[in-house]
């Protein structure tokens, strides 16, 4: 926010939000996560703080917003909670407005099972619900100076990167989708449009030393599917595994030949293969499963780990398992830290 604009704000108006990950010290039982988001929400309610709490692979991802001191006393109290470890603070600053007004904390468990939210509604709350649409039109008119200067404004206010992508821009390009799928736009116009969000998830790149990517020590290959044309998702994956240190390839091959090939002259230790963020594709799972196959023979003696994902395993409907990938992600947040996981193991192995 420009500082002529915060001169204009009371103490009072601004609150602290911060955004963590964490590792779990151990695999949460059925029922943990619920038993853990009610204790949350009933003491989130009496310090009037208000998050988001994301679960995927055995990580943790939250964000917290609320009156400095109350955050700064839940802050004290999570680093000295003994369910998690690794606590890596990602984010803090102050914001005049918050991104979770709606929710006492917002629960995501990125294994399959539903979405839980603290409100008793299945509905995104209305200030959302309508951020997405403007995001949409702005898209769909291919007007990519509004639709930066959003997202910066966003920004700006304090939205954490990870907010951005997976609350806004990942939904809006499913949003994009269903327009062509009820044939309210054209291909033409839903290519331009996802191009136009790729612009703007560009807006909110993380930014990597290159010291930190000459110390990297993992090498990731992101790929869409032979074929596929819509790249949002793999390109803006690149921002995030770049941050993380890791060094990144892309590819946009149109045969599995083609993606063995580039596999086979890189070795990387993970890859990542996306199907469109925008249309279900369920048609494409017997080829990906192809695809996956076939990289598996590239080098038996040095097992890759192969990462899947795009709207079909965003919504549930298909799994890691029935491609044969060993992860599928859900969104963008978290892909870094759950590859880098794998990859560890993969290692040990």
């Amino acid at each position: 926010m420009a500082q002529g604009a915060k001169s204009k704000q009371g103490a009072a108006d601004w609150i602290s939000c911060l955004t963590y990950k964490s590792v779990a010290t151990a695999a949460p039982r059925p029922g943990d996560l619920d038993l853990l988001a009610s204790k949350a929400r009933a003491r989130n309610r009496s310090l009037d703080v208000t998050g988001m709490l994301l679960f995927e692979e055995g990580c943790f991802l939250q964000t917290l917003e609320g009156p400095p001191a109350a955050l700064e006393t839940l802050w004290s109290a999570i680093k000295r909670d003994g369910r998690h470890s690794q606590i890596e603070l990602l984010s803090e600053h102050m914001v005049t407005a918050r991104l979770f007004s709606d929710w006492n904390m917002l629960l995501d468990r990125r294994n399959g099972d539903r979405l839980l939210k603290a409100a008793d509604t299945s509905t995104i709350p209305p200030a959302m619900a309508e951020q997405i649409a403007g995001l949409v039109e702005l898209a769909l008119n291919a007007d990519d100076l509004a639709l930066n200067a959003v997202i910066a404004s966003l920004a700006d206010q304090g939205w954490t990167n990870d907010a951005i992508l997976t609350l806004l821009i990942e939904p809006a390009a499913r949003s994009l989708g269903n327009a062509w799928l009820d044939d309210r736009c054209s291909e033409l116009d839903l290519t331009i449009a996802l191009s136009m969000l790729q612009l703007a998830g560009h807006a909110v790149r993380y930014n990597t030393s290159p010291q930190t990517i000459r110390n990297s020590r993992y090498r990731i290959l992101l790929a869409t599917a032979p074929g596929e044309k819509h790249m949002l998702g793999t390109t803006l994956l690149a921002d995030q595994f770049l941050a993380a240190g890791w060094q990144v390839d892309l590819a946009f091959p149109q045969s599995e030949e083609a993606l063995s090939n580039q596999m086979s002259a890189q070795h990387p230790h993970a890859v990542d293969i996306g199907l469109s963020d925008a249309l279900p594709r369920h048609h494409a799972i017997a080829q990906l499963r192809s695809t996956i196959e076939q990289s598996r023979l590239v080098s038996p003696q040095h097992p890759t780990v192969i990462s899947v994902g795009g709207r079909l395993f965003a919504e549930a409907a298909a799994t890691a398992m029935s491609v044969g990938a060993d992860h599928a992600r859900k969104g963008i947040a978290g892909t870094s830290i759950a590859l880098a996981e794998l990859v560890r193991q993969n290692r040990k192995d």
